[in-house]
């Protein structure tokens, strides 16, 4: 499996005290670079933590795994990398070509994009 075809990551952050936030999210991966757009899902309000934790900490880390009954098709990739928060569309027609329920409504942002300083993996196969 390939960290592109994966539907469904896990963002984690740390805020100012070193309190661990994680997420699901939906991205988008080109090379060296992450997407993760703030979308129009329903929020309790625009001002999230893992925004605030990135302005505060910009150190990230993203897991995307597959978990099977069978243990013989376990995986997951984990990256490292260094987010910073932006309003630019620059990266969304990554998510618009990945995502069919974003070409209709696409998301306005605003936008994480992470640079990958490390990556790790490990696959039962």
């Amino acid at each position: 499996m390939r960290l592109d075809d994966a539907r469904v990551a896990r963002l984690a952050t740390v805020d100012e005290n070193g309190q661990p936030h994680v997420v699901p999210v939906t991205f988008a991966a080109r090379d060296d670079t992450i997407v993760i757009a703030v979308d129009h899902k329903p929020k309790s309000t625009r001002d999230l933590k893992r925004l605030r934790n990135i302005r505060a900490n910009p150190q990230v880390s993203l897991l995307v795994d597959e978990y099977s009954e069978d243990w013989s098709r376990l995986w997951w990739i984990r990256v490292d990398g260094t987010a910073r928060i932006t309003e630019s569309t620059e990266a969304l027609a990554w998510l618009v070509g990945k995502y069919p329920q974003y070409q209709a409504t696409p998301p306005a942002g605003p936008f994480i994009l992470i640079t990958v300083t490390r990556r790790s993996a490990w696959s039962s196969a």
